[in-house]
C-alpha cells in the first residue's frame, strides 16, 4: 500500500528560499505560534510557473555543473600526454640534464686520462713534458668541476619541473572532486525542484475538491529516554510512545522520526554522521529509519491506546562537538479513506559531546514544543506500557520528506504548519 505525499510548496519553498536552510544551533529558540506558520506557508505557496522557473534553473546550475566536470576531468587527463607544457617541461628539463651528465661522464674520463698520461712519462721525460702533462690535467679537472656544476643545475631543473607538474596535477585532481560533488548537489537540486513541479502539476490535475488529510492533535508521539548529551561514537536506546488520544481507532498509524545535527557553529550539516534506527519486541534485529524516515505502521492503533517504539541513536567517533535535534510525529490512515496526522513536529535537542568526552550524568532531552498531554492513555492490547508487538506490519508506503532533506539537511526545522503540509495526503489516493 502506497501513500502519496502532496510536497510542492515545501520542497520549492527549500530550493527556492535560502533563508530555510535553518541550523539546530540557535534556531530551536524560535517559536512561533504553529497557526501563524501554517497561514505564511499558505502565503508563500508557489504557482506552478514559478516552480517550472525554479526548476529551469535548477536544470541549467545541473548543466553547467556536468560541462564543468567534463572540463576539470579533460584537464587531468591531459597530464596523461607528452604536449602537455608541463610534461613537455619535465622532458626539456631531462633532455639537458641527460646531455650534462654525458659531458660530466667524458670530462671526468678526461681527468683519469691525463693522471695515466702524468703516470706513463719515462725517467729520461724533460721538463716541458712534464709541464704539459700537468697543464693537461689542470685543465681537464677544470673542465670536469664545470660540468659537475652543470650537471647539478640540470637535475635541480628536473625536480623544480616534475614538482611543477605533480603540484599541477594535484590541483587538477581536486578539481575533480570538487566538480563531482558539485554535480551530485546539483543533481540532487534539480531532481527536487523537478519532483516538486510534477507533484504541483498532478495536483493542478486532480483538482483541489478531494477531501485533504486534517491535523490530528491528539495522535502524540513523545520520546521518553534520549540523553541530552551524546558522546561521539556511542549509541543510546531511548522510546518513542505513539498515543491515540481520540475516541476512534485508527486502522494504521506510520511513526515518523527525523535526526538532524550541526556543528558548534551551526553552519556544518552532520547529518551523515547520526543515525537513527528502531526495533520490535518481536525481533532483535535493528532496523534503519528508511530514506523517507517512517517506520512500519502500528496496525491498528485503538483508541486511547499507545505503543512504545524501541528506538537508537548511533553518532559516529568522528563527528566533531555540536548540537543535534530527533524530531517524532505520526500518521494514520484509516480503511474508509480518512487520514491525518500530528500537527507539530515535536523536536527533542541534544549536546553532540566529542569522542572520548565524560559528560557523566545528564538529564532526558526536553521536547521544544508543547507536549499534548494524554494521561489515561492505555497500552496496546492492554500490556502494561510494553514494546511495539507484531502488529508492526510493513506498508510500502513512500514519502516525499527525503526529497525535503535533499534540498535542504535542515528544511525539517522550517515550522510545524510547513511540516505538516509536507506530510499531509489526500483522503482516497492510497492503493
Amino acid at each position: 500500500m502506497k501513500f502519496r505525499r502532496v510536497l510542492a510548496p515545501v520542497v520549492a519553498a527549500a530550493v527556492t528560499t535560502p533563508a530555510l536552510l535553518l541550523s539546530v544551533a540557535p534556531a530551536f529558540a524560535d517559536d512561533k505560534p504553529a497557526a501563524q506558520t501554517q497561514e505564511k506557508q499558505t502565503q508563500e505557496k508557489p504557482s506552478i510557473a514559478e516552480l517550472e522557473k525554479a526548476a529551469a534553473a535548477a536544470q541549467a546550475v545541473y548543466d553547467d555543473a556536468v560541462a564543468d566536470q567534463s572540463a576539470a576531468y579533460a584537464a587531468l587527463k591531459a597530464f596523461d600526454s607528452d604536449t602537455h607544457p608541463l610534461t613537455a617541461a619535465v622532458n626539456t628539463a631531462q633532455a639537458a640534464a641527460d646531455l650534462a651528465a654525458t659531458a660530466k661522464t667524458e670530462a671526468d674520463q678526461a681527468v683519469v686520462d691525463a693522471k695515466a698520461a702524468i703516470e706513463a712519462l719515462p725517467e729520461t721525460a724533460t721538463e716541458d713534458e712534464k709541464t704539459a702533462s700537468a697543464t693537461v690535467l689542470a685543465e681537464a679537472e677544470a673542465a670536469s668541476t664545470i660540468a659537475t656544476e652543470a650537471k647539478t643545475a640540470a637535475d635541480a631543473k628536473v625536480v623544480e619541473a616534475d614538482d611543477a607538474r605533480d603540484d599541477a596535477r594535484v590541483a587538477a585532481a581536486r578539481a575533480v572532486d570538487l566538480a563531482q560533488q558539485a554535480t551530485k548537489e546539483a543533481l540532487a537540486d534539480k531532481t527536487a525542484a523537478d519532483e516538486a513541479l510534477a507533484e504541483a502539476k498532478e495536483a493542478a490535475e486532480e483538482g483541489e475538491d478531494g477531501e485533504e488529510c486534517v491535523a490530528e492533535p491528539e495522535l502524540t508521539t513523545v520520546v521518553t529516554g534520549l540523553p541530552s548529551t551524546v558522546v561521539a561514537g556511542t549509541k543510546v536506546n531511548f522510546e518513542l510512545r505513539v498515543a491515540n488520544g481520540t475516541d476512534r481507532t485508527m486502522d494504521k498509524v506510520l511513526p515518523f522520526a527525523y535526526v538532524h545535527a550541526t556543528d558548534r557553529s551551526g553552519l556544518n550539516d552532520l547529518d551523515d554522521l547520526v543515525h537513527l534506527q528502531w526495533s520490535s519486541a518481536s525481533s532483535s534485529t535493528w532496523k534503519t529509519v528508511d530514506n523517507e524516515h517512517y517506520m512500519d505502521a502500528i496496525s491498528p492503533l485503538k483508541a486511547g491506546a499507545h505503543v512504545d517504539v524501541k528506538m537508537r541513536l548511533t553518532i559516529d567517533a568522528l563527528a566533531p562537538a555540536g548540537n543535534g535535534v530527533t524530531f517524532v510525529a505520526g500518521d494514520y490512515f484509516n480503511d474508509n479513506g480518512s487520514c491525518g496526522g500530528s500537527p507539530d513536529l515535536e523536536g527533542y535537542e541534544f549536546l553532540i559531546a566529542a569522542a572520548g568526552s565524560k559528560p557523566g550524568k545528564v538529564d532526558d532531552a526536553k521536547p521544544s514544543t508543547t507536549e499534548s498531554a494524554a494521561p489515561d492513555l492505555k497500552p496496546q492490547s492492554g500490556s502494561s506500557a510494553g514494546p511495539v508487538n507484531g502488529s508492526l506490519a510493513a506498508t510500502g508506503s513512500t514519502s516525499g520528506i527525503s526529497q525535503v532533506a535533499l534540498a535542504s539537511g535542515a528544511a525539517l526545522a522550517i515550522g510545524a504548519g510547513a511540516m505538516f503540509a509536507a506530510r499531509r495526503r489526500k483522503a482516497g489516493s492510497h492503493v
